[in-house]
C-alpha cells in the first residue's frame, strides 16, 4: 500500500512539475512576450553600442590632442616668436595682383563677358 501511495505521489508531482514547465515555456513563446524580449535586447544592444561609440570618440579626441601637441613641437609652433611678423596686406576685390601697375589705376572699360576670370 505504501508503495502505491509513493508512486502515485511521485507521478502527481512529476505531472504538476511538467505542466508548470510547459505552461511557462508557452507563455515565453507568445507574440507579446517575444516582442517584449526583442525590444529589451535591442535596447541593451543600443546602450552597449552607445557606450562603445562614446568611448571611441573620447579615445580619438585624446589621441588627436596628443598628436597635435607632437606636431606643434615638431614644427616649432609652441616656441616663442623671436621676430616680428610682416604686416598683413589687404587687397581690394577688383585689384589685379598679377599686374603691379594696376594697383592704383582706375578701370574705365568693363567687360560684360561672364566667361572671363576676374
Amino acid at each position: 500500500m505504501f508503495r502505491r501511495t509513493f508512486w502515485f505521489t511521485t507521478g502527481v508531482a512529476t505531472g504538476v512539475w511538467a505542466t508548470t514547465k510547459v505552461n511557462r515555456k508557452l507563455k515565453q513563446l507568445t507574440p507579446e512576450h517575444l516582442a517584449v524580449t526583442a525590444a529589451n535586447k535591442a535596447i541593451e544592444a543600443g546602450h552597449r553600442l552607445k557606450d562603445r561609440a562614446v568611448a571611441f570618440a573620447l579615445d580619438v579626441r585624446e589621441n588627436m590632442a596628443h598628436r597635435e601637441a607632437e606636431l606643434d613641437d615638431a614644427l616649432g609652433l609652441n616656441a616663442p616668436v623671436d621676430r616680428e611678423l610682416p604686416a598683413v596686406r589687404h587687397y581690394t576685390a577688383v585689384q589685379n595682383r598679377s599686374n603691379p601697375k594696376s594697383v592704383g589705376s582706375d578701370r574705365t572699360t568693363y567687360s560684360y563677358n561672364r566667361n572671363e576670370d576676374h
